[in-house]
């Protein structure tokens, strides 16, 4: 999709949703919660589902044994917090923005910069996952996270792309992020976080595991509870807004949400700062998303938030698992809903 287009996307989607604000249909008048328990349930592999709607929470259920105080490992979901991490960090003065050169916080790697487009490479390229660098995940990911500096190897991958023409996943841009933000701000990525993201939102950081330079882990294994999880996305669907305290800007949140990338898993699916955006009955949903089923569903124009847990271990249910997810979302809470928005615009004309 070219960038015209997607931009007109991104228009038509503000539209509805400022269009369409005040028809917003209530969770406790719509969805079967019943039949979503029931759904739910018969997911072996799902730890926890959380809804909330305006603020309030609707509907919080969980299976396999686990309880609410349990912190969930995000995965990858955990690159969407990375990115709201960027967006305090610019928003503190210690990044530029997301055209800043990321060879200026690497003067110690000029050499591996030196080769290929490498010196082109934005912040902004890392958070669109548009670096152009060979991809540290998926058949290489193993070897990645066995090798002695991950920073180094995520820069030293070989460019196979211009910097901003491709969508190339790759964690190894979302752990270059996490050391972009030690470096400018002096402080561990985690310090980073619990002063400027969850303090304000009040809870405390829990595990996080870190590379063999200590740089924690930019884009997995960050354990937060699922409420927490719900209150991260509660923070987008307001604008950046946590109480009476604007905790990220509104910008950044609404930039998060604009497609900047096509993705090549599947049509229908964009690219923002670190976020998906992934189609549902016929809107752009913003999701973060984690290996096996870590999910947040931020619903704009239904002022709702869904949070998904899930285990993470391999097994041979894990695909069709994440599958059954995104259609219990669309099918027995995004399109129920929607279908009663469109009555209540009928009904009002």
């Amino acid at each position: 999709m070219t960038g015209r287009k997607i931009h007109l996307l991104t228009v038509l989607l503000c539209l509805c949703q400022g269009s369409l604000l005040w028809a917003q249909p209530l969770i406790r008048e719509v969805v079967d919660t019943a039949a979503l328990q029931r759904s739910a349930a018969q997911l072996p592999r799902l730890q926890s589902l959380l809804i909330s709607q305006h603020g309030e929470l609707l509907f919080e259920e969980y299976y396999g044994g686990r309880q609410a105080q349990q912190p969930a490992n995000l995965k990858s979901a955990s690159k969407s917090v990375i990115s709201a991490l960027v967006g305090l960090a610019i928003s503190e003065g210690f990044i530029r923005g997301v055209d800043q050169p990321i060879a200026d916080f690497f003067p110690d790697y000029q050499a591996v910069l030196a080769t290929g487009q490498k010196r082109q490479i934005t912040v902004g390229n890392l958070l669109t996952m548009q670096s152009g660098l060979e991809s540290t995940s998926n058949r290489n990911y193993g070897r990645w996270v066995m090798s002695e500096n991950w920073v180094a190897s995520a820069l030293g991958q070989e460019q196979v792309a211009a910097p901003g023409t491709a969508m190339i996943y790759s964690t190894g841009s979302t752990h270059l992020l996490s050391a972009i933000i030690t470096r400018s701000a002096g402080m561990s990525t985690r310090e980073f976080a619990q002063k400027y993201l969850a303090d304000p939102l009040g809870f405390r950081m829990a595990y996080w595991s870190q590379d063999p330079q200590g740089i924690y882990f930019g884009g997995n294994d960050m354990e937060i509870t699922p409420r927490q999880m719900l209150r991260f996305g509660q923070l987008y669907l307001d604008k950046g807004v946590f109480g009476d305290t604007q905790v990220l800007p509104e910008q950044w949140v609404r930039d998060s949400f604009t497609p900047h990338a096509e993705s090549p898993r599947g049509q229908g699916r964009y690219y923002g700062y670190g976020w998906w955006l992934r189609e549902m009955d016929g809107i752009l949903v913003p999701t973060a998303w984690g290996y096996g089923g870590q999910l947040i569903f931020v619903l704009e124009e239904l002022a709702t938030v869904v949070v998904v847990t899930s285990d993470s271990i391999p097994g041979e249910n894990r695909r069709g698992h994440l599958a059954s997810l995104y259609r219990l979302m669309e099918e027995q809470i995004v399109i129920p809903l929607r279908a009663a928005e469109s009555r209540a615009l009928r009904s009002s004309d």
